[in-house]
């Protein structure tokens, strides 16, 4: 039974998480709350292995997911969960572009999805910065915050490849611990 209920609530969040990995963890909050398979605080370590690991985040995190509830099998069924949908759906709308491109409609549906996608990331930033700043109620550290707003304006100054900037902020993960 718990294999179909992974299956289930990743095929949901593969379903209507539209926009990408980071419009999934507002689907993970939910179903960390339904299931307790996992809690709030894994969802911010989550999202640092899945952006850390090549690959989609979102197929990432129901990876990660699946395999710690049921191992193998569940990160299977989890993972399939999450694609299966898109791949139904993109299929189905393949088959229409062909036939109703031109159509005025469908380039208007088309243009309604960008707002729903750009809040539900909004709504995974906001998640993600109260969960790392605010957790348990109180005000975690005030380094993170200094952190980030560095790490903002030095990719704003210097737009150095990712890479740097993770390196930076592991070290300074480092530093501000000893």
């Amino acid at each position: 039974m718990i294999y179909l209920r992974l299956f289930y609530e990743f095929a949901k969040t593969g379903l209507f998480a539209v926009g990408g990995g980071m419009a999934t963890i507002p689907f993970l909050y939910t179903i960390s709350e339904k299931t307790g398979w996992f809690t709030t605080a894994d969802i911010g370590n989550m999202i640092a292995i899945s952006e850390s690991t090549p690959g989609a985040m979102g197929v990432n995190m129901s990876t990660y997911v699946g395999f710690s509830v049921k191992g193998v099998v569940g990160a299977v069924l989890a993972t399939l969960g999450l694609v299966l949908p898109s791949i139904v759906v993109i299929l189905i709308i393949s088959r229409m572009l062909e036939k109703f491109k031109d159509s005025k409609l469908v380039q208007k549906i088309f243009y309604g999805l960008r707002p729903a996608s750009t809040g539900l990331i909004i709504a995974a930033g906001i998640g993600v910065a109260t969960e790392t700043f605010l957790g348990d109620g109180k005000v975690l550290c005030l380094e993170r915050g200094v952190l980030a707003v560095m790490l903002y304006f030095a990719i704003r100054k210097w737009k150095k490849h990712p890479v740097v900037y993770i390196m930076a902020a592991a070290v300074a993960g480092i530093l501000f611990q000893l």
